[in-house]
Protein backbone atom coordinates (compact mmCIF):
# COMPACT_ATOMS: atom_id res chain seq x y z
CA UNK A 1 0.00 0.00 0.00
CA UNK A 2 1.82 3.37 -1.03
CA UNK A 3 0.69 6.35 0.68
CA UNK A 4 1.95 8.66 -1.70
CA UNK A 5 0.61 12.79 -1.97
CA UNK A 6 -2.73 12.61 -2.25
CA UNK A 7 -4.63 14.54 -4.07
CA UNK A 8 -7.79 16.14 -1.85
CA UNK A 9 -10.59 16.05 -5.09
CA UNK A 10 -9.38 12.42 -6.20
CA UNK A 11 -9.83 11.10 -2.90
CA UNK A 12 -13.27 13.54 -2.11
CA UNK A 13 -14.40 11.55 -5.17
CA UNK A 14 -12.85 7.81 -3.98
CA UNK A 15 -15.03 8.38 -0.93
CA UNK A 16 -18.33 9.19 -2.71
CA UNK A 17 -17.75 6.12 -4.95
CA UNK A 18 -17.14 4.31 -1.60
CA UNK A 19 -20.07 4.95 -0.28
CA UNK A 20 -22.45 4.20 -2.56
CA UNK A 21 -20.85 1.04 -3.72
CA UNK A 22 -20.50 -0.02 0.33
CA UNK A 23 -24.65 0.83 0.12
CA UNK A 24 -25.07 -1.35 -2.71
CA UNK A 25 -22.80 -4.23 -0.26
CA UNK A 26 -24.89 -3.54 2.61
CA UNK A 27 -28.19 -3.80 1.30
CA UNK A 28 -27.94 -5.63 -1.59
CA UNK A 29 -25.07 -8.39 -0.11
CA UNK A 30 -23.57 -7.68 -3.52
CA UNK A 31 -20.08 -9.62 -3.55
CA UNK A 32 -17.35 -6.70 -3.17
CA UNK A 33 -15.17 -8.28 -6.08
CA UNK A 34 -18.51 -7.89 -8.28
CA UNK A 35 -19.53 -4.21 -6.83
CA UNK A 36 -15.77 -3.09 -7.88
CA UNK A 37 -15.38 -4.72 -11.21
CA UNK A 38 -19.06 -2.76 -11.70
CA UNK A 39 -17.73 0.81 -10.32
CA UNK A 40 -14.97 0.29 -12.28
CA UNK A 41 -15.97 -0.24 -15.38
CA UNK A 42 -19.55 1.82 -14.84
CA UNK A 43 -17.95 5.24 -13.41
CA UNK A 44 -15.17 7.59 -14.91
CA UNK A 45 -12.47 6.84 -12.90
CA UNK A 46 -9.88 9.31 -14.59
CA UNK A 47 -10.51 12.17 -11.50
CA UNK A 48 -10.94 9.69 -8.84
CA UNK A 49 -8.09 8.27 -6.39
CA UNK A 50 -9.15 4.62 -7.37
CA UNK A 51 -7.00 2.53 -5.69
CA UNK A 52 -7.96 4.98 -2.62
CA UNK A 53 -11.59 3.58 -4.16
CA UNK A 54 -10.58 0.34 -3.89
CA UNK A 55 -8.94 0.18 -0.45
CA UNK A 56 -11.77 1.42 1.00
CA UNK A 57 -14.74 -0.73 -0.45
CA UNK A 58 -12.16 -4.00 0.33
CA UNK A 59 -11.35 -2.69 3.67
CA UNK A 60 -14.80 -1.68 5.45
CA UNK A 61 -16.21 -5.54 5.00
CA UNK A 62 -12.94 -7.03 5.79
CA UNK A 63 -12.80 -5.29 9.30
CA UNK A 64 -16.84 -5.00 9.28
CA UNK A 65 -17.40 -6.47 13.03
CA UNK A 66 -14.50 -4.61 14.64
CA UNK A 67 -15.43 -1.66 13.10
CA UNK A 68 -19.20 -2.00 14.38
CA UNK A 69 -17.95 -2.86 18.00
CA UNK A 70 -15.92 0.79 17.72
CA UNK A 71 -19.17 2.37 16.58
CA UNK A 72 -21.43 0.92 18.87
CA UNK A 73 -19.79 1.94 21.81
CA UNK A 74 -20.47 5.99 20.74
CA UNK A 75 -23.99 5.07 19.95
CA UNK A 76 -27.34 4.28 21.35
CA UNK A 77 -28.62 2.87 18.10
CA UNK A 78 -28.45 -0.41 17.13
CA UNK A 79 -27.11 -1.16 13.03
CA UNK A 80 -30.42 -1.82 12.31
CA UNK A 81 -31.72 1.86 13.57
CA UNK A 82 -29.30 3.24 11.22
CA UNK A 83 -29.53 4.20 7.63
CA UNK A 84 -26.92 2.20 5.54
CA UNK A 85 -25.93 5.70 4.44
CA UNK A 86 -24.91 6.87 7.88
CA UNK A 87 -23.63 2.94 8.73
CA UNK A 88 -21.28 3.09 5.83
CA UNK A 89 -20.06 6.55 6.34
CA UNK A 90 -19.20 5.57 10.09
CA UNK A 91 -17.39 2.42 8.56
CA UNK A 92 -15.41 4.51 6.44
CA UNK A 93 -14.36 7.08 8.72
CA UNK A 94 -13.51 4.23 11.42
CA UNK A 95 -11.18 2.94 8.67
CA UNK A 96 -9.68 5.59 8.39
CA UNK A 97 -8.99 6.16 11.40
CA UNK A 98 -7.20 2.75 12.03
CA UNK A 99 -5.60 2.10 8.68
CA UNK A 100 -4.71 5.41 7.46
CA UNK A 101 -2.85 7.06 9.76
CA UNK A 102 -1.91 10.12 7.16
CA UNK A 103 -5.60 11.09 6.62
CA UNK A 104 -6.05 13.66 9.86
CA UNK A 105 -7.92 12.85 12.21
CA UNK A 106 -10.02 16.39 11.19
CA UNK A 107 -9.98 15.32 7.10
CA UNK A 108 -11.38 11.96 8.61
CA UNK A 109 -14.44 13.66 10.40
CA UNK A 110 -14.71 16.52 7.88
CA UNK A 111 -15.48 14.02 5.25
CA UNK A 112 -17.64 12.11 6.85
CA UNK A 113 -20.05 15.00 7.55
CA UNK A 114 -20.10 16.14 4.24
CA UNK A 115 -20.77 13.22 2.86
CA UNK A 116 -23.81 12.81 5.26
CA UNK A 117 -24.68 16.18 3.80
CA UNK A 118 -25.08 14.98 0.45
CA UNK A 119 -26.28 11.61 0.87
CA UNK A 120 -27.76 11.24 4.12
CA UNK A 121 -31.05 12.12 6.17
CA UNK A 122 -31.55 15.80 7.81
CA UNK A 123 -29.92 15.57 10.90
CA UNK A 124 -27.23 12.75 9.95
CA UNK A 125 -24.41 14.98 9.60
CA UNK A 126 -24.81 15.77 13.54
CA UNK A 127 -24.81 12.11 14.01
CA UNK A 128 -21.99 11.12 12.12
CA UNK A 129 -19.67 14.08 13.48
CA UNK A 130 -20.36 13.09 17.13
CA UNK A 131 -19.47 9.30 16.78
CA UNK A 132 -16.71 10.46 14.19
CA UNK A 133 -15.24 12.81 17.10
CA UNK A 134 -15.82 10.49 20.04
CA UNK A 135 -13.83 7.67 17.71
CA UNK A 136 -11.34 9.92 16.76
CA UNK A 137 -10.63 10.70 20.64
CA UNK A 138 -10.20 6.89 21.54
CA UNK A 139 -7.94 5.71 18.09
CA UNK A 140 -5.84 8.68 17.49
CA UNK A 141 -6.22 10.23 21.09
CA UNK A 142 -1.80 11.76 20.71
CA UNK A 143 -3.29 13.52 17.38
CA UNK A 144 -6.55 14.86 18.95
CA UNK A 145 -4.77 15.98 22.67
CA UNK A 146 -2.19 17.66 20.28
CA UNK A 147 -4.43 19.46 18.13
CA UNK A 148 -6.00 20.71 21.34
CA UNK A 149 -2.53 22.06 22.58
CA UNK A 150 -1.61 24.25 19.59
CA UNK A 151 -2.64 27.58 20.00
Amino acid sequence: MTQQKANPGQRRKARRLAIQALYQWQVAETPVTQIEAEFLTDNDMTKVDKEYFCELLRGVPKFKSEFDDLIGKYTDRTNSQMTPIELAILRIGTYELIHRIDVPYKVVINEGVELSKIFGANEAHRFVNGVLDQLAQELRMPEVKHNKQEP
